[in-house]
């Protein structure tokens, strides 16, 4: 280690919280103070450069396959690095937050692999952030444990040999840790937090285990920012003493422009990636944020008539599931976001209905397996996969050599045969107000409508009213989408909450402050990048 000493980092304007001490070690702090030093100057050239391409896009409204690396593409001869055993079966993957219970939960789930999120489905107060990490630290060294309060129902981990696979998921890179800054003040980019005391305290840990530090790699905007991610692993495995290769990546595609160079993305971590995951909700809003003024052509319907079968959406998933196959990947599909109710066997009936036919789709198309969000689902989305795997951990033998996409196919977005409604534009303010209010208190995973949403559905709600009033959309009861339309569904949003949960408790909760955010960034003529950097601003703790 010739490198000057890393500046000292400070912890600030954070109450101090039980146990802190065993993951914010001076050790551990300087690690993530190095991360910092080193890579944050290049991860503010990546985000500079994110705002270039974006005018690019508004001038010219496409995008194309990049000409300086055909050469990538066309070159059969590279794949990725062979998947460890503990992630070539990933049939069933469980996500959600690193909070106590949905860890035991999660781990427990039989689902195969558990994407534990410190991103979209948590929200990122200092209590998640060190908490979390604390919570799998126990979990590696059994010594969790978690005691509802409210039920008295225990909870404990099942044997290890039953146990869920961890791939942990940091924050984006567009992210700053406001509590953790350096000694000119400057706030650490949360992905380094993360991903720093995480891989610092376990990767040791994780290879005594029989398995490894494990990550998905979310917002991933093109290669260049997957080149910065395996900078950071090549330094990270030397810092610590473990072989190169240890650290296995799997990069959701989930953003238009990542959609254009999936192949890159693999190639550059080509000796830590372990496959490409299609990110639905983030993905539509990566449509909208970039061609929001491309016309009536780039016009989204309500995002529920956004079927994967869309051809827009077929193209970017069968797309995947080629590139993945023919580099030796892992390709895994997306979410069911479904929440069974206990109240109405009905709901749950259709629902399930749902989840089976979109899991028989995935492993049809040739998907090595899929996410859902929450243990009900996990035996659905196992049994299609059971169906097309048999004993056979993936299925990266299909190549899919069938699948021929074009550059325009992944934005025609005009091929789907659907409008705009009103009920769409009713449905975006309930979502974006209800979940909002919810971030604010902390939470990042949040039951609404029996379904699961997290900081990615409010980024496409807030979008699509966004879109709906700069596009002038026309809704079939010949309403138009204006900012007064949009403000009096959100009164009128507002009031039905207050009704329905009582006085005592609207007052208790966030509701104004979420009303007032999501018309912020629903009606500014200056389009916000992320619904979540505002929101930051006014999250306590």
């Amino acid at each position: 280690m010739s490198a000057p000493a890393p500046s000292p980092l400070a912890i600030v304007d954070a109450e101090p919280l039980p146990r802190q001490e065993e993951v914010l070690t001076d050790a551990a702090l300087a690690f993530v103070a190095e991360l910092h030093r080193r890579f944050t100057p290049r991860r503010d050239e990546l985000l500079a450069r994110r705002a270039e391409r974006r005018a690019e896009i508004a001038r010219t409204s496409t995008l194309d396959f990049l000409p300086e690396t055909a050469a990538v593409r066309a070159d059969d001869s590279w794949k990725v690095a062979p998947a460890p055993a503990a992630l070539d079966d990933r049939r069933v993957e469980i996500t959600g937050p690193t909070d106590r219970k949905m860890t035991i939960n999660a781990l427990n789930s039989g689902a195969k692999v558990w994407l534990a999120d410190f991103e979209d489905a948590s929200a990122p107060t200092w209590e998640n952030v060190v908490l979390g990490q604390i919570n799998l630290v126990d979990a590696y060294t059994r010594s969790i444990d978690f005691t509802d309060p409210g039920s008295g129902k225990s909870y404990a981990l099942r044997p290890d040999e039953e146990l869920a696979t961890v791939v942990m998921r940091p924050r984006g890179w567009h992210l700053n840790e406001r509590h953790l800054v350096d000694a000119d003040g400057t706030a650490v980019p949360g992905a380094f937090v993360d991903f720093g005391l995480y891989f610092f305290h376990n990767a040791r840990r994780l290879l005594n285990l029989g398995k490894g530090p494990y990550f998905y790699l979310p917002k991933t905007e093109s290669h260049l920012e997957a080149r910065l991610w395996n900078d950071v692993f090549v330094f990270a495995q030397d810092y610590v003493g473990i072989p190169q290769g240890t650290i296995r990546a799997t990069v959701l595609i989930e953003t238009i422009t990542a959609a254009y160079e999936m192949e890159e993305i693999l190639y550059e971590l080509r000796d830590h990636a372990s496959g490409l995951n299609a990110g639905r909700w983030d993905y539509l809003f990566s449509i909208v944020k970039n061609f929001r003024d491309g016309g009536p052509r780039f016009v989204l319907p309500d995002r529920n008539a956004v079927t994967m079968t869309a051809p827009f959406m077929r193209a970017y998933t069968e797309l995947l599931v080629r590139t993945c196959h023919k580099r030796g990947a892992h390709a895994v599909g997306g979410m069911a976001a479904f929440i069974p109710s206990r109240k109405d066997p009905e709901v749950n009936k259709v629902a399930f209905e749902k989840v089976r036919a979109d899991k028989d789709r995935e492993a049809n198309d040739g998907f090595d397996g899929s996410w859902v969000a929450h243990p009900d689902l996990v035996p659905i989305a196992m049994e299609s996969f059971d169906r097309v795997l048999g004993d056979k951990p993936n299925q990266k033998d299909r190549l899919r050599e069938d699948v021929h996409v074009e550059a325009a196919d992944l934005i025609a977005v005009d091929s789907l045969n659907a409008s705009p409604t009103y009920h769409g534009l009713v449905n975006a303010v309930q979502v974006g107000i209800r979940y909002i209010e919810a971030w604010l208190r902390g939470l990042g995973a949040v039951a609404i409508f029996n379904l699961m949403e997290d900081a990615a559905t409010a980024e496409i709600s807030r979008s699509q009213i966004w879109q709906w009033i700069n596009a002038g959309v026309e809704f079939e009861n010949g309403d138009k989408a204006t900012p007064e339309l949009a403000r009096k569904v959100a009164a009128e949003e507002l009031d039905a909450i207050r009704k329905e949960i009582g006085e005592q408790a609207f007052a208790a909760g966030h509701w104004q402050e979420a009303h007032d955010l999501l018309l912020q960034v629903s009606l500014d003529e200056d389009y916000a990048d992320f619904l979540t950097l505002p929101a930051y601003e006014r999250l306590r703790g």
